[in-house]
């Protein structure tokens, strides 16, 4: 469900995994559910089709499971739909996973949980920086070797950063939920988590306790910048008069089951100038450490100056120059953990494994973020759950944030 850039990755994922095949897209424009599904079909994921609605496909007794990929505004109708098709008996399914973020606020994210739930569907969350293989292999190795001998890690650090998204209603936040800290701070808050916890143990185990967030609009809300904006992505995106935060930054504070304090420091950006798309990710403790840097690539092309042809995103997810020194990010796809997610949730929704993220932790992600806003707007840290956070909506979203 959906035909946007995030959809394609998946598509790239699917190729390296077994036991599922791409049946079906749906999309609300039927020229991009039909570009969609033909490249399903040029890639051999399957007889993909275009379906004309949620509940067609529902229908389809081809169809096991969806994957949601749509916007954020469209997140609570689309899964209304789902659960209404499979209560009435249209169709069945063994399972749903969606994109991050599972919803734009608390109150959003648990309609959704509550609506699958009540339909008995299995369902996950999809995060696939979790999955990325530097992630899994440096966090598996870390614990194994480093943690078992001399401690539990005590600090991890995550950021994704890039120059900005593709489509105009990311840059909106009453569309999107909020700004960069929304859309990202989704993945490297929970990345921070996931490196603190035990391998095989619950994320529970390391629990968030107080939240430290800021938010600014460093480059969008330029006038120049914001003007630029406007011609790229239209009259409807207007930084100079409703910005979002491009930049964000959150210090968590955890307890664990064994009495440690450890922390999380997750920063996340749209006003980031390099090669394009940099993840990065570390872990500490008292005699080890891992860090990794998706920008760090063993590939390097150099085109000078004389070299000019169109823009792309050939070498690197936002990709911002076509000459110079420039990474390479071979496969993509299972570079950031694509690959490796859509096979696990493949087996789970065929019942050969358990699922490492739920929508619940998908709600868990959406009040840390909520919390994140809360403690930026207040300019202070707030103790977790705070009060009032199943109501809040974030300044941003509403339209009513000042940098």
């Amino acid at each position: 469900m959906g035909s946007g850039f995030n959809a394609r990755f998946h598509l790239q994922g699917l190729q390296a995994v077994r036991d599922a095949d791409v049946l079906s897209v749906w999309s609300p424009n039927g020229k991009h559910a039909e570009d969609m599904a033909a490249q399903a079909r040029r890639l051999d994921l399957g007889p993909a089709k275009a379906h004309r609605s949620i509940a067609e496909m529902v229908a389809d007794p081809g169809i096991d499971a969806l994957w949601l990929c749509g916007p954020n505004q469209a997140r609570v109708e689309n899964v209304e739909e789902i659960v209404d098709a499979v209560t009435r008996g249209k169709g069945t399914l063994k399972g749903v996973a969606c994109e991050k973020p599972l919803a734009r606020n608390v109150a959003e994210a648990q309609r959704v949980t509550e609506l699958v739930k009540k339909a008995g569907l299995a369902h996950g969350y999809l995060e696939n920086q979790l999955f990325a293989p530097a992630v899994a292999q440096g966090r598996a190795i870390v614990w194994a070797r480093g943690a078992s001998l001399t401690g539990r890690p005590y600090l991890a650090r995550a950021a994704e950063e890039h120059s900005g998204p593709h489509m105009p209603w990311f840059w909106r936040g009453d569309l999107q939920g909020g700004g960069v800290l929304s859309d990202m701070m989704c993945h490297s808050s929970l990345v921070v988590r996931h490196l603190l916890t035990k391998p095989g143990a619950p994320l529970a185990t390391v629990r968030p306790v107080r939240v430290t967030g800021h938010i600014g609009s460093l480059k969008w809300s330029r006038p120049a910048y914001a003007k630029q904006l406007q011609q790229r992505m239209g009259k409807e995106v207007d930084y100079a008069k409703r910005p979002s935060e491009d930049f964000a930054s959150v210090l968590i504070e955890f307890t664990t089951d064994d009495g440690a304090t450890v922390l999380g420091e997750a920063t996340t950006s749209w006003s980031f100038v390099g090669a394009g798309l940099r993840l990065s990710a570390e872990l500490l403790g008292p005699e080890y450490s891992m860090s990794w840097n998706s920008l760090e690539s063993p590939l390097r092309l150099f085109f000078s100056r004389e070299v000019k042809g169109q823009s792309g995103e050939d070498l690197v997810e936002k990709q911002n120059a076509e000459m110079g020194l420039m990474p390479v990010i071979s496969g993509e796809a299972a570079a950031y953990g694509y690959e490796a997610e859509d096979r696990h949730f493949v087996r789970v929704f065929l019942g050969r494994e358990q699922p490492q993220l739920t929508f619940d932790d998908g709600v868990e992600v959406v009040k840390l973020l909520m919390t994140a806003y809360m403690s930026a707007e207040q300019g202070k840290t707030v103790e977790f759950p705070p009060k009032g956070l199943e109501t809040f909506v974030p300044a941003v979203a509403k339209g009513t944030w000042k940098p």
